[in-house]
């Protein structure tokens, strides 16, 4: 069955292909190779500003690049997140484009402090890839893969995005290519798959 689907990449440097970049190519390929509807965004090329404040978090208009990454992701079903791990997290400009992409009335309700905010994303799943230099291993069980639980609990599963999936690839300064082409197999299987 056709799935929507968007790729949203988070590397903050659109100057030139990444692995990253080359990862989310194997994946946008298996999905058209399996008949999926496909969107993407580069959170690097997008105009935007830091939020600075909770007015401007709650009442501030968006701007014009926001609203089409919030249309982007009322249309898709499963949304694929990729990102380098820079000191432990995301970078700041893929923090930055949450902050003002999932605010509320869009990604939850607001309102009554004294309440849970109703989630209103459900009905969509998401991969997260996240590429590093350490070894995932050391990433997910020596850190806690602290920053990836983040995304997925505090951000994602708070707007209602659910199941998540993640996939850790480390070591990519000293990978082989034989390595790499293993991996971009398993994003194009990914795809394919609208996993």
């Amino acid at each position: 069955m056709s799935k929507r689907i968007l790729i949203i990449q988070g590397h903050p440097d659109s100057t030139h292909p990444h692995f990253g970049h080359t990862l989310a190519k194997a994946y946008a390929t298996g999905a058209e190779q399996a008949g999926h509807q496909l969107k993407t965004l580069n959170v690097a090329k997008l105009n935007f500003s830091l939020l600075s404040s909770e007015q401007e978090f709650e009442n501030q208009s968006p701007s014009n690049d926001i609203i089409g990454a919030q249309d982007a992701i009322m249309w898709a079903e499963h949304i694929v997140i990729l990102y380098p791990l820079w000191l432990g997290t995301m970078p700041a400009i893929l923090k930055g484009f949450w902050e003002q992409v999932l605010r509320p009335g869009f990604a939850m309700t607001s309102g009554d402090r004294n309440s849970w905010p109703k989630k209103l994303l459900k009905g969509r799943s998401a991969r997260i890839v996240v590429t590093m230099g350490m070894p995932a291993l050391i990433y997910r069980w020596f850190y806690g893969a602290h920053s990836l639980k983040n995304l997925k609990r505090n951000i994602l599963k708070f707007c209602g995005i659910s199941p998540i999936k993640d996939t850790l690839i480390g070591s990519i300064e000293n990978m082989t290519e034989s390595k790499r082409k293993t991996w971009l197999k398993m994003l194009n299987e990914l795809g394919k798959q609208a996993r």
